[in-house]
């Protein structure tokens, strides 16, 4: 049975008992403690706090999903994997643990004719919490499940919470025997490879008050109504249904793996092993390769892109660790290219959006591996360098910082360092890599637990939101009279704001536009009973709630007051035209570029723009000025702004873009400029026709990741503005140089041109002069216990000169005795040494590297190389002399 046939029977079956079938959220969600969605639930969470009334008291949906925490386990055990995907059923205050048990039961073991799994109820094992006496009965009450495979367990495994206060309680998990080759008999309790976790029922009943760890936490009381949340992986339903070994050998994984393994000519599964953990190294490297292929394919699909951190590093790490691992395998060529279509062919079955829009996802994914193959390269030079020094200083280990600098500077992955170093005779301090490692991961938990801890924050604005939802005015209305329901400062509810406080105000009803979407917040003041407060942000905390943070310049301000809220009308009038101008230059893009040129973000604040796109190169000069005339045309052309309101599935219907990591409800804004010339999916303030956006200018067009530009605007009176100013800068230029704004560019170039050719004949000068200083060197050659030793200060000379005459001088003195070159120079930032020796001096002992050493570290600086020829410099340039005298000094002892 195909995965995609298995996510329909769930959600048909669910549908037949009466649960509202909810479509998948994005991976992005509007958490602000999650980079992703990791559960079904998480789209449901605000119905289990109590934050939100759900639509519906029985919900079903299949749920994208990507969990990153065990990244490193990816391929090495049959149950870890980055993306998958969760079916999950709900309840919302209506059934509890007996429907859940028997729906599960039901769906499991009915056959495939009635619609069911056909599982066999022999091979599966039901766990309960080990004081829920009342879970256990239901299940030999209304399965066929014998008691001896009803296993009671402790908190760890069988209560489930949030990890902070709120809904928390038993879970019953369902477990399937996959036989005596995948492991010990015993039940879950003995061995979770063979008796595979396939569903878990959680039984939300209590309210818990404080959670110290997964097994140590309050129960402060029952909550008012009991929910249901249960999980079913769908991955790992498939391999059971699918009779493959783990969930990278499924009809949506498999195609990946099995092209990765004929490009890379290695055979999946030759060593026949059962389990994950028993395989051969190269088919877990197989695995990681299919695993991240699907996951960055769903990711990018939703709107995520590389980066160095948040989610775009994520993503980047798991596109990079796909690369590296089709190399290790011996592939070097781009792999992608091979891969990711294969991975859109198997998921666009339960994601038709992945075909429409691969193109976007394709270049977004080539570019990243691209860059990826250019790290590559340029960490390679890096490790070189670091090995030479290695070598140079006589060691044989290349420390755990170096190591670590080429991870985490560079992307160079800690496994191709060993590798390479390996293959030059050297091994890789691993414990000092780890331990830095483990540093970076302690900050990083640090600030996720910091984040996380964040969450008990909005118990203050939950309790606002209680007494009701703000009456939200913006697109009616510039100034509201309103009643203050609620006071916060510094996080705590108050009663009143006092003049010089700082703090939040929420009104019954607010005119204020809060921050979303890309525009920033209105401006304005709220006032009344003699208090005045200036508005400098507008937000919601909560889904619901709109919070005005202000100034209180007089007051006080108190709960309950009467107040009129009034937004600066020129501040809307400037965001409006810098929405709308995103709109338009979007629509301009995606008319000179083509459909694939799609936003993936944009921020507009009052006569500014910028916006993210999907693009793979700088954009031209001539492309950048048609799209600036495509969208001036827009504006002159006074096109109709309307905006509707429609479900989902009809505004995709008409065509409507989304923004991607928005998450949307049943309903949904859709704003249209030109009809269908511009139409997407938006919340913000827009003018009425184009002509009132004003000019539109493009001021910068830069990369802000793989696959992704930014172009960047000025609107309306700023753009006017900033006209004026280039124009003015080239009048002023063409008076400077006495040409006329036409010719600017060519009469600039030949003043450029002209200073280049006197730069390099200045530098040709400099040369010739240090030469001539440095021709009569081995007229100063002194005999220091046998050895030739030049050792002199070079004027103004710079690295590469003082290198070039070191070796000059000692190719002059010859091979017959032993010859060692000493040259210091100050024609750069810092003063320089270099030290060069013939094979006679060697011979003797004597070592470019470790005198090189010595001279920097009189210099306060360090330095290295190999025994013929080393360079070091300090920061001390009065101590030049000082440096070439402990030279001499060390020659002499080691003579």
């Amino acid at each position: 049975m195909e995965t995609a046939e298995i996510r329909r029977r769930w959600l048909a079956f669910f549908e037949s008992k009466g649960h509202t079938v909810v479509p998948s959220a994005p991976l992005i969600h509007e958490d602000p403690n999650l980079l992703f969605v990791n559960a079904g639930m998480v789209p449901f969470k605000p119905y289990f706090l109590g934050q939100e009334t759900p639509a519906w008291q029985r919900a079903t949906s299949v749920q994208k999903c990507v969990r990153t925490g065990d990244i490193e386990e990816v391929g090495k055990t049959s149950r870890h994997g980055t993306f998958f995907q969760m079916n999950g059923n709900f309840s919302f205050g209506d059934y509890f643990k007996r429907d859940a048990i028997t729906f599960a039961w039901e769906l499991l073991t009915s056959s495939l004719e009635d619609g069911g799994y056909g599982l066999d109820p022999e091979r599966l094992w039901a766990t309960v919490y080990q004081d829920d006496d009342e879970a256990a009965a239901l299940w030999l009450e209304h399965t066929s499940i014998p008691a001896e495979r009803v296993v009671r367990r402790g908190k760890k495994d069988n209560y489930w919470h949030m990890g902070v206060p709120g809904p928390g309680g038993p879970c019953s998990e369902i477990f399937y025997d996959r036989g005596p080759e995948y492991g010990q008999e015993g039940g879950p309790e003995v061995d979770e490879d063979r008796y595979m976790e396939i569903w878990n029922l959680v039984f939300m009943q209590y309210e818990l008050s404080a959670v110290r760890a997964k097994d140590d936490f309050d129960v402060a009381g029952p909550l008012p109504a009991q929910n249901v949340d249960t999980g079913m992986g769908l991955e790992r339903i498939a391999s059971i249904l699918q009779g493959v070994d783990n969930l990278y050998d499924i009809d949506e994984v498999r195609p990946v793996l099995a092209k990765a393994a004929e490009m890379t000519g290695k055979t999946y599964g030759a060593t026949g092993a059962k389990t994950a953990g028993e395989s051969h190294p190269d088919d877990v490297r197989l695995r990681v390769v299919a695993d991240h292929v699907r996951s960055s394919l769903m990711l990018i699909g939703d709107g995520v892109t590389p980066g160095n951190e948040g989610r775009g590093y994520v993503l980047r790490r798991m596109l990079r660790r796909a690369v590296r691992s089709m190399r290790l395998l011996g592939y070097d060529e781009p792999a992608l290219p091979h891969l990711l279509p294969l991975s859109m062919e198997r998921m666009s079955a339960s994601y038709p959006e992945l075909r429409t829009g691969f193109d976007r996802i394709a270049q977004i994914a080539y570019a990243e591996e691209e860059a990826f193959r250019r790290t590559l390269a340029q960490g390679t030079q890096i490790l070189d360098t670091a090995v030479e020094s290695t070598k140079g200083g006589g060691g044989d280990t290349l420390s755990g910082g170096e190591a670590f600098r080429l991870h985490d500077t560079y992307g160079f992955p800690i496994d191709l360092t060993l590798e390479m170093a390996a293959e030059q005779g050297l091994s890789v301090d691993r414990e000092g890599f780890v331990a830095l490692m483990d540093e970076q991961r302690q900050r990083a938990k640090a600030d996720a637990r910091a984040k996380k801890g964040g969450h008990a924050n909005t118990e203050v604005w939950k309790q606002l939101r209680a007494a009701g939802e703000t009456d939200w005015r913006a697109y009616e209305e510039l100034s509201s009279e309103a009643r203050v329901v609620g006071l916060v400062r510094d996080g705590e509810s108050v009663e009143e704001l006092l003049p010089g406080e700082s703090g939040q105000v929420v009104l019954d009803r607010t005119p204020f536009y809060a921050e979303s979407g890309g525009q920033v917040a209105d401006a304005g003041v709220i006032g009344g009973d003699g208090s005045h407060l200036v508005v400098k942000d507008v937000q919601r905390p909560v889904k619901g709630l709109v919070a005005h943070t202000v100034e209180v310049v007089t007051g006080p301000l108190r709960v309950g007051g009467q107040v009129l809220a009034e937004v600066d009308p020129q501040w809307r009038v400037d965001a409006c035209q810098a929405h709308s101008g995103t709109h338009v230059v979007h629509a301009a893009l995606r008319q000179v570029l083509g459909p694939t040129a799609l936003q993936s973000g944009s921020y507009n604040k009052p006569g500014y723009l910028r916006l993210d796109f999907a693009w793979g190169q700088a954009l031209s000069a001539d492309a950048r000025a048609e799209i600036e005339h495509v969208a001036n045309l827009a504006v002159r052309d006074d096109l109709p702004v309307s905006a509707a309101y429609m479900t989902l599935p009809e505004a995709r219907e008409q065509g409507a873009l989304a923004l991607f990591g928005e998450t949307y409800g049943e309903k949904v804004r859709v704003v249209e400029i030109g009809g269908p010339w511009s139409r997407e999916l938006c919340g913000g303030t827009h003018v009425r026709r184009s002509a009132q956006i004003g000019a539109i200018t493009l001021t910068g067009e830069s990369s802000v990741g793989s696959g992704v530009r930014r172009v960047e605007a000025f609107v309306g009176m700023n753009a006017l503005s900033y006209l004026a100013t280039e124009r003015a800068l080239v009048a002023e230029l063409s008076e400077i140089v006495k040409a006329p704004g036409p010719q600017l560019p060519e009469r600039v170039a030949e003043l450029v041109a002209r200073l280049r050719e006197t730069e390099r004949e200045l530098e040709r000068m400099r040369r010739d002069q240090v030469t001539a200083a440095a021709g009569s060197l081995t007229d100063d050659a002194k005999d220091i216990s046998g050895v030739t030793v030049v050792a002199a200060h070079v004027a103004g000379g710079g690295a590469d000169d003082v290198r070039r005459m070191v070796l000059d001088t000692r190719g002059k003195l010859g091979e017959e005795r032993p010859v060692v070159v000493a040259l210091t120079g100050d024609g750069g930032a810092k003063p320089v040494v270099v030290v060069a020796t013939n094979e006679s001096a060697r011979g003797r002992g004597i070592k470019a590297g470790a005198l090189v050493r010595v001279a920097a570290q009189t210099l306060g600086g360090g330095g290295g190389g190999k025994d013929d020829i080393a360079q070091g410099g300090g920061a001390d340039p009065a101590k030049v002399g000082d440096a070439l005298a402990a030279v001499e000094r060390e020659i002499g002892a080691l003579s």
